[in-house]
């Protein structure tokens, strides 16, 4: 088992280096690989071409590695401290609940007359989207606590999402022509408008998230026998849960700020790694999530830039049939 699982890291290591290097290759502008290789090296490039692949394509790929990972590790987080195979970011409403935290702040800033720097406004973003998707978090995780049926917490995240949209749809209809493009076009999901003083926020944000993720591995592990198991080992049930809601809150929340609501990796992937590794332990997992992840939203990243679609459509194209098989197999998964 310890040799099947080196191995797989080895080859998640590879594939995500590859994918990397290919998603910078792949544009709408066709760049040389020569160009590429001399860019990244300090070589001699035409100023033009070196811009394009240093301000938008490299930024780019480590934003859909950061984003990949942060996603499917907050997915695993969810599944295991809800005890729901079907549990993400975007099912029990906490990408919905960024959404609406980032929908208050570009369409109702305008509508209070509220202009602000570009560094304010990448502060408000990133903090309208933690506070929103904490907040529906720790009101899904509370009702949880009392309620256990995996298909009440379900529809709860289901219509706690409609609730968001319609209010989200308010703002809309009020909001001013050049606020609502802003906002459509952030509800399409993109990696390609983080810029890199964005990325300065979202990368220790990202890094802080999965920190905390790491130092709750054990905790996880226990969770998965329950939580009066988990309480008659010691564990601190309030503290764990916690730390769990923090470190989901900045996954989830920095992506969902400056990526769009971007669906399905956070539910399917973390199956994917089960499949995979065939293993529960979070050790083993985490780290096997959050290489999938990357790896996941590279390739979709590349389809998006050949076909010219949102990122949105490939992972949707991509998730749909990893959650079909879920729902078909649940009582399968580990």
């Amino acid at each position: 088992m310890r040799n099947r699982s080196t191995i797989l890291f080895c080859t998640l290591s590879a594939l995500v280096v590859l994918l990397f290097a290919a998603d910078i290759a792949v544009g709408s502008v066709n760049i040389p690989l020569r160009d590429i290789w001399a860019t990244l090296t300090g070589g001699e490039c035409d100023a033009v071409t070196a811009k394009i692949i240093i301000d938008i394509r490299l930024i780019k790929a480590f934003v859909a590695i950061l984003a990949g990972a942060a996603l499917s590790v907050s997915g695993l987080q969810m599944q295991t401290l809800f005890r729901n195979p079907l549990a993400g970011p975007y099912v029990l409403g906490v990408s919905s609940g960024a959404s609406l935290g980032v929908a208050l702040f570009i369409l109702g800033a305008p509508l209070l007359g509220f202009t602000a720097s570009p560094l304010l406004t990448t502060l408000g973003t990133a903090g309208a989207a933690w506070l929103g998707a904490a907040a529906i978090l720790a009101l899904v995780a509370s009702v949880s606590r009392r309620i256990k049926d995996i298909m009440v917490i379900l529809i709860l995240g289901m219509m706690i999402g409609s609730a968001v949209s319609a209010i989200v749809q308010i703002l809309q209809y009020l909001s001013n022509e050049e606020a609502l493009k802003s906002f459509i076009v952030w509800t399409m999901g993109s990696l390609g408008d983080v810029t890199s003083s964005q990325l300065l926020l979202v990368a220790p944000a990202i890094i802080a998230g999965l920190i905390i993720a790491i130092s709750v591995i054990k905790p996880m592990n226990m969770l998965l026998l329950g939580e009066s198991y988990a309480r008659t080992m010691g564990l601190n049930i309030p503290r764990t849960r916690a730390l769990i809601l923090l470190s989901t809150t900045l996954l989830a929340g920095t992506v969902t700020a400056f990526c769009g609501p971007i669906g399905f990796i956070g539910l399917a992937i973390p199956h994917v790694a089960r499949i995979l590794f065939r293993n529960a332990d979070h050790r083993i997992l985490l780290p096997a999530a959050a290489m999938a992840g990357a790896i996941s939203l590279l390739v979709c990243d590349i389809f998006s830039k050949l076909l010219a679609l949102p990122v949105n459509t490939i992972t949707a194209l991509l998730g749909i049939p990893i959650v079909i098989w879920v729902v078909i197999k649940n009582k399968n998964i580990v």
